[in-house]
């Protein structure tokens, strides 16, 4: 045993750093409780926490372990009722909440061993303020450098797998790390005074800094099937797109040799069927004389394609689009982002069951050197929301719910942002993007647009 040699640390202090620990990863997300419950549960699970390590040092060496799980429990229940987060994430972040704890005690008792081994006096203002300094410092860029992984707004959405890595390596940490107070007797303890102290610190540093390796990694990966999923998007739209495009052209040729054949329909004998087929064939092709012309030829494609996509499914669609300002877009990226937008807002007008409410309004204008897109359309039911950000209502969730976020990409690929607002069962979804400063439109589209 080592404790007869060097002081361990108190429990009182490994409670208050897991306590601590507990707290960075809890005011990293979204706490379920109001401040006042939150600072009272605070308190509580502080007590708790520090109770526990007293009264697991008082058991026997060989219950240690016991005391220990019991304390990470505690350490888990309190993160899982502070904080919004599935069970799972509780766990992942209880996971680090240990191993922080682990560090941040070790490296202060480490330089408190080294400084104020000879003296008594726990009490005395160097330590009080040794400690302070040490345990404010480490948490404050613990918060800091966790921030970097764990947004409030960002899901973590964590398997069973990442759960257990993580768990595996707080394990190995947490025991590599006292084998030396455990038992001198193995290959990996240490022997001497100070060393065992180091080995600890190093050990626990090695472990956080593998934790924060793992959730780089997982958002890297996270980060890669997104773009890879909207990337598929765009070149969906892209490829709907031109084929919608093949297909108009070969309507509008077939109209068109369509209209040639009115002088012979006239000559029909019957004049009741004559009326009939001059009726239907200038109706079919007033519509498509009256496709859209907004001065971009992929916008006109798209609208027309999704005008017609509306009559079958009796969803009234009203645009009023200046397409000349977006020809400093790819075609790639004005498809993704008006097929994108008018597919969301289609859908959730078709679903009204009030059929005067299955109503889509597009807009696209220019407003201080900004290009400003609107998509706006009734809805039924409710918008569902996980951390600030609309999510899609359909099951598969792998596959779909790519939709809002190919519309951000898009916007901010070209600086710009997407915001998305409900009033009621109205949904609007507005797009800013700021209009090169080099880029000036054709004359043909000034032309249009006088």
């Amino acid at each position: 045993m080592t404790f007869d040699v060097l002081p361990d640390i108190p429990r009182e202090l490994t409670g208050l750093a897991e306590w601590a620990a507990c707290m960075v990863y809890v005011l990293l997300r979204q706490q379920r409780l109001r401040p006042s419950r939150l600072a009272v549960l605070s308190a509580v699970a502080l007590v708790v926490l520090v109770g526990v390590q007293v009264g697991a040092g008082m058991l026997p060496l060989a219950w240690w372990p016991v005391g220990m799980a019991a304390s990470a429990a505690c350490m888990y229940a309190f993160i899982y009722a502070a904080a919004r987060l599935p069970v799972k994430d509780a766990g992942y972040f209880c996971a680090r909440a240990l191993v922080l704890a682990e560090l941040v005690a070790a490296l202060h008792w480490q330089m408190h061993c080294f400084f104020f081994l000879r003296d008594g006096d726990m009490a005395s203002p160097s330590r009080i303020m040794l400690f302070a300094v040490v345990y404010v410092a480490a948490f404050a860029v613990a918060y800091v450098v966790e921030s970097r992984h764990f947004r409030p707004s960002q899901p973590l959405d964590v398997t069973g797998r990442d759960v257990a890595s993580a768990a595996a390596i707080a394990l190995v940490t947490f025991g590599m790390s006292n084998l030396s107070f455990l038992n001198a007797s193995t290959p990996f303890s240490g022997r001497l005074g100070f060393e065992i102290f180091y080995i600890r610190t190093l050990v626990d540093l090695c472990g956080f800094v593998a934790l924060y390796a793992q959730q780089g990694q997982r958002l890297q990966q996270h980060a890669k099937g997104e773009l890879k999923a909207i990337d598929e998007i765009l070149r969906s739209q892209h490829q709907q797109y031109l084929q919608s495009k093949r297909s108009i052209e070969r309507v509008n040729r077939k109209y068109h040799d369509l209209k040639h054949q009115v002088g012979v329909i006239r000559a029909e004998v019957d004049p009741g069927k004559q009326a009939s087929y001059l009726d239907e064939l200038e109706a079919t092709i007033k519509d498509v004389d009256t496709q859209s012309k907004t001065g971009s030829s992929v916008l006109d494609v798209i609208l027309t394609t999704k005008h017609l996509e509306c009559v079958e499914r009796d969803v009234d669609l009203t645009c009023v689009a200046d397409g000349s300002l977006l020809g400093f877009m790819t075609v790639m990226d004005v498809s993704a982002l008006f097929g994108n937008a008018l597919d969301n807002a289609i859908d959730g007008a078709s679903r009204v069951e009030d059929p005067e409410k299955r109503l889509v309004k597009m807009a696209l204008f220019a407003r201080d050197e900004l290009v400003v897109m609107t998509f706006e359309n009734y809805f039924d039911g409710d918008v569902r929301t996980e951390a600030g950000q609309v999510v899609t209502r359909r099951s598969d969730r792998d596959r779909h719910g790519y939709g809002l976020k190919s519309l951000r990409y898009t916007a901010e690929k070209y600086g710009g942002s997407m915001t998305v607002r409900t009033d009621g069962d109205w949904f609007v979804v507005r797009i800013l993007v700021p209009l090169p400063r080099d880029y000036v439109r054709t004359e043909q589209a000034e032309r249009q647009i006088a």
